[in-house]
């Protein structure tokens, strides 16, 4: 049924741990009955004789429209009210163990009276999975996958304390001395890529001009930085240990973060540059109590979605499914004239 189309479907048997004869069968997902699923691995080479230790089972759950929800996870018709996990129409236990997190502080930050906390598209893969939940809606289960991301070439695994240690310590969830450790790595990496920028590799040094023609890259005719030279993509950081005597003793994780910085800065810059593009409709903030429908010049289409959904942000109102680029500089001169019209006021 699932396969109909296709001759034959590949199956994994996957060893369920170390000290176990459990197997599991990778790519038979099923919720059939349990005697259809005995007769049907009967049928597979090779396991004609094994034996069901547990068999497959599908789960359902209720959920909510993730629409009717705020960035910060709480719902626009019920304040206090905050929603989080696969209730929100998402799958997988990162995904809802995300969702908990940030429903948990902002409900935590609303009884202390403290400004909202949102993570955003450019900060976090939270941040996407929130916002693309709360912005353009799920129609199935849905999946947080790298892919969705469009920033994902600085949402990396290597710089996720870089990007949120900051926003746990200034919430509380974060302890002085962890902090301080954060703050001198950060300062590490920092320190030691200026001072590449500041050592001069010389071309009289035959150690390093016989690893350069090995490595297949051009040889020195004079002096270069190894800030530079580290840019090459057939060098490492320690391959340059040779030219640079005074090299600090430095930990592998800011090893890998000055290496990371000087050889894909250009691609990081450019990437950078589309967050600082981002980050300036995401400042625009849109009154939640906004009629929409008394806004001339934006199609109907845009109106329902923008009155339905509620952005916090032009940002936002900018990835909502329907609404286009006209609309979104429709409602930008509309927000400045009645900024203006406020000020005079």
């Amino acid at each position: 049924m699932r396969f109909a189309d296709k001759t034959a479907h590949q199956l994994f048997i996957e060893p369920c741990g170390l000290n176990t004869q459990e197997m599991y069968l990778q790519g038979l997902s099923s919720s059939l009955p349990e005697f259809v699923q005995r007769e049907l691995i009967k049928t597979i080479k090779g396991l004609e004789n094994a034996q069901i230790m547990r068999v497959a089972y599908a789960i359902e759950y209720d959920c909510v429209d993730p629409l009717s929800l705020y960035p910060t996870l709480e719902f626009k018709t019920v304040g206090g009210l905050y929603g989080a996990g696969q209730f929100n129409g998402s799958s997988g236990y990162e995904e809802a163990a995300a969702q908990g997190l940030v429903a948990g502080i902002n409900a935590a930050l609303k009884i202390q009276n403290r400004p909202d906390f949102v993570l955003d598209r450019s900060s976090s893969y939270i941040g996407t999975l929130i916002d693309d939940l709360t912005t353009k809606g799920t129609p199935e289960p849905y999946r947080m996958m790298t892919s969705r991301s469009e920033y994902r070439l600085i949402l990396r695994q290597d710089n996720a304390d870089l990007r949120l240690t900051p926003k746990g310590y200034e919430l509380g969830l974060i302890s002085e001395q962890r902090y301080q450790r954060f703050l001198q790595k950060k300062e590490m990496i920092e320190h030691e890529i200026e001072r590449l920028k500041t050592v001069t590799a010389s071309p009289k040094n035959t150690q390093l001009q016989e690893l350069l023609k090995s490595r297949g890259t051009a040889p020195l005719v004079s002096g270069a930085k190894l800030y530079d030279l580290l840019s090459r993509p057939q060098l490492s950081y320690a391959d340059t240990e040779c030219a640079d005597p005074d090299r600090p003793d430095l930990p592998v994780r800011v090893v890998q973060q000055v290496e990371i910085s000087i050889k894909y800065k250009g691609y990081i810059e450019k990437q950078l540059s589309s967050v600082r593009e981002f980050r300036r409709l995401e400042s625009r903030l849109i009154p939640r109590d906004i009629d929409y429908s008394s806004i001339n010049g934006l199609r109907i289409e845009a109106r329902q979605k923008l009155q339905s959904i509620r952005p916090l942000s032009l940002g936002a109102a900018s990835r909502i499914s329907g609404v286009s680029p006209a609309d979104i500089t429709v409602l930008m001169i509309y927000l400045e004239q009645t900024e203006r019209e406020n000020g005079e006021k």
